[in-house]
């Protein structure tokens, strides 16, 4: 049996044609599987690898915490340096309303426990969430997710999901008096990066605090300087009530959180006790890794840097088959208005030696979220290769 057979067979697979590059190893922009081709990742592992892949500041604070401990408790019970350090930074960088941190694995893990402190803290039940996003797979993420092509098949799901339809101000309504929390992406990722029309975000916030609703920003793509702000929800100046974070925060790692008030967050710790629990989440190796990323990402220039690189793409990625660019910053969405082409330019552009990535909810667009450090010069590179892709 071949490795991609064995792959097929005894791996856990998400559709039935993956890209299965074998990888051998992975540094900075580029790729290497084990025939030796490099590939330049315009995807970053999702948004994943903000800093490119096995920075090197990263792979020394996850081996230097690997000599000292690794997982020793569950979360919350013991003083750990990686965590309480990368807390403090945080609290340091965000709006005093935004104080305290909870760590946990991943993204999914962040939303699902926003839910639940929502409803604690407000006593209400129903979670408002947008038409066509995605804050996950389990189910009470699913429950809000925001098309039911992805819902029907699992259903029953949590009953008090309500909707509105993002960039309209007059769906803002559903959110009423028996609203628990809304939960929103600054920019919406699985739809293919739909940024938000002037003062939608604004609306949705004045809306929330009409009706004492908290308003749960998923960052889960857009933390950590992929907009050109360190947090999306500064590149929109709307501060969230609990801010979700994950993918891009970790370097690499697997790491989620979820930001609010400390009289917000001590609302799970107490009637009753336990209100949520892990105990893998805030690992100190992935804290590690965490805390050198932020601290990299805030002692460089890397994310001043992330709008001329935005504009350097935008002006080079003109073509006939290219009928818009939609997003903001080092998160962007080619739209090519044709399922074939869509499919055709990823595809030839592994040949090509170039990682691209398609949408969830849509099939007509190219995803392009490289690592925010890639160069001016490889931006160029990658362009002339999609043009080349797309003359071909």
């Amino acid at each position: 049996m071949g490795v991609k057979e064995s792959f097929i067979k005894h791996q856990g697979q998400t559709t039935p044609f993956p890209l299965a590059i074998d990888v051998a190893s992975a540094k900075g922009m580029y790729v290497t599987d084990k025939s030796g081709k490099s590939y330049m990742d315009l995807v970053a592992g999702v948004s994943a690898c903000s800093i490119g892949h096995c920075h090197p500041k990263v792979v020394k604070a996850i081996q230097e915490q690997a000599e000292k401990y690794l997982h020793v408790m569950v979360y919350g019970e013991f003083i750990q340096d990686p965590q309480l350090q990368l807390a403090e930074k945080l609290a340091s960088l965000l709006p005093k309303a935004l104080n305290c941190t909870y760590f946990v694995n991943s993204g999914v893990e962040a939303i699902e426990a926003s839910m639940k402190l929502s409803k604690g803290f407000t006593g209400r039940s129903e979670i408002i969430s947008c038409k066509n996003s995605y804050h996950g797979s389990t189910h009470g993420a699913l429950s809000i997710m925001g098309t039911e092509t992805y819902k029907r098949k699992y259903r029953p799901l949590l009953p008090d999901c309500g909707q509105i339809i993002y960039n309209d101000f007059s769906s803002l309504k559903n959110i009423t008096c028996k609203t628990a929390s809304v939960v929103i992406e600054p920019i919406q990722g699985a739809s293919g990066f739909i940024t938000p029309k002037k003062g939608f975000l604004k609306a949705v916030r004045h809306r929330c605090d009409e009706v004492g609703a908290l308003l749960i920003f998923d960052e889960i793509q857009t933390c950590f300087g992929r907009t050109g702000n360190l947090f999306g929800f500064e590149t929109f100046q709307v501060v969230p009530d609990i801010l979700c974070m994950a993918k891009g925060m970790g370097g690499g790692m697997s790491i989620g959180s979820f930001t609010t008030s400390t009289e917000k967050m001590h609302s799970l710790r107490e009637n009753p006790i336990l209100g949520h629990i892990t105990t893998f989440g805030g690992h100190p190796i992935a804290c590690a890794a965490s805390l050198a990323t932020l601290i990299e990402l805030c002692d460089s220039q890397i994310i001043e840097q992330v709008a001329q690189k935005e504009k350097l793409f935008r002006k080079l990625l003109v073509h006939p088959k290219i009928k818009e660019i939609r997003g903001k910053g080092l998160m962007l969405a080619i739209e090519l208005d044709d399922v074939e082409v869509c499919r055709d330019i990823v595809h030839k552009g592994l040949d090509k030696g170039l990682i691209m990535f398609f949408f969830l909810f849509t099939q007509t667009s190219v995803r392009l979220s490289p690592p925010l450090t890639i160069s001016e010069d490889e931006i160029r590179t990658a362009s002339k290769l999609i043009i080349d892709i797309l003359n071909d």
